[in-house]
């Protein structure tokens, strides 16, 4: 949203797409722009979420695409507790450098 503080923006979306909310202590990691040109900025906390407890948001798309039809979908459709590595191959390649921020932080 316009003019929204980014963490407060980042706290909702995490509610929002997860149902969980963050707890407090954010770590800013900082932020990138994707090939789209969307700037995503990202902070980490410490928490515990069992992934399988998982509930999103639905958001609407077009389907086919350029068919003018819309669903409605699940935002996230799961999520998981990955190692950083297997993590790296998953996300959007414009957001690795999070992952590789967050290791520094943690000395890993």
């Amino acid at each position: 949203m316009d003019g929204e503080d980014p963490l407060v923006a980042a706290r909702r979306e995490f509610q929002e797409e997860t149902g969980f909310t963050a707890a407090a202590n954010y770590v800013e990691l900082g932020s990138v722009q994707q090939a789209s040109g969307k700037v995503v900025s990202v902070w980490a906390v410490e928490g515990d979420c069992d992934p399988a407890l998982l509930v999103s948001n639905l958001c609407q798309i077009e389907w086919p695409p350029h068919s003018g039809r819309t669903i409605e979908i699940p935002e996230v459709d799961r999520g998981a507790w990955l190692l950083l590595e297997e993590a790296k191959g998953r996300v959007n390649p414009a957001q690795q450098p999070f992952l590789d921020r967050l290791a520094a932080k943690l000395a890993l």
